[in-house]
């Protein structure tokens, strides 16, 4: 009877630390669940920054062209178009 208590009170102690080992892994389970979030947005962020540069590369390249062709109406809407991408961007 002695050995089966003993026994008993081993494999509660296994199992009360299984539990603590399993708390401790939801717990870092959910903290790379809330990094992998925070990086799908920074990712998000980023690429929307990259979108909006390249927006404003073109702008600027197809005003230097119109400005080389003389097309000085063609030149000040692009530029126009630019400023307001770029107050945009700033809200």
């Amino acid at each position: 009877m002695k050995k089966l208590r003993v026994k008993m009170e081993e494999i509660n102690e296994e199992q009360k630390n299984i539990r603590e080992l399993q708390g401790e892994l939801r717990e870092k389970i959910e903290a790379i669940d809330l990094e992998c979030e925070q990086l799908r947005e920074e990712t998000t962020m980023v690429r929307q920054q990259s979108v909006n540069t390249q927006i404003r590369l073109a702008l600027m390249f197809q005003i230097l062209k119109a400005r080389q062709n003389h097309d000085f109406a063609q030149a000040s809407h692009l530029t126009s178009t630019l400023r307001g991408n770029i107050s945009k961007l700033r809200v």
